[in-house]
């Protein structure tokens, strides 16, 4: 583990703690993962190291949040909705995992000059948006196969 990523992890744990939780309740130490829940949104946080054919490397702080299934009825209308949102929930990508059905609230940042402050807001800015965009999206495009 980098120096680097050390300092990024002990951020999160101080989040973790900010908002009333412990490492232990939500720290998954066989998937280095944080998740806990915001409302009605779960909320994954973890690091990702991306490897390049030169030898070289990047960390990234990512945070996931499952918003709904891709509804059975009206794509063309649900993902026009969906390229909207990406315009204007700022910090926040929608998104679609390969060989998924759900849809996804997004944050990636690289974590090199990152400080807590940032970290911070990163993480609250996607627990707001995932609570928020969760029960829009299953409100406006219900699944009618259910």
């Amino acid at each position: 583990m980098t120096a680097q990523i050390e300092k990024v992890t002990g951020m999160i744990h101080q989040y973790v703690e900010s908002i009333g939780l412990t490492q232990e309740q939500v720290f998954d130490f066989e998937k280095n993962t944080w998740r806990w829940r915001k409302g009605s949104a779960s909320i994954e946080v973890f690091i990702q190291t991306i490897r390049f054919d030169n030898g070289g490397s990047r960390d990234y702080l990512r945070i996931f949040s499952p918003l709904l299934q891709i509804p059975a009825n009206d794509l063309l209308s649900f993902y026009r909705h969906l390229l909207q949102l990406n315009d204007t929930n700022l910090g926040v990508k929608i998104s679609i995992m390969p060989n998924s059905n759900w849809v996804y609230a997004t944050y990636e940042r690289d974590i090199r000059g990152m400080d807590y402050h940032e970290l911070a807001t990163c993480i609250a800015d996607m627990e707001y948006w995932a609570d928020t965009l969760d029960d829009e999206l299953k409100n406006a495009f219900p699944d009618w196969n259910n």
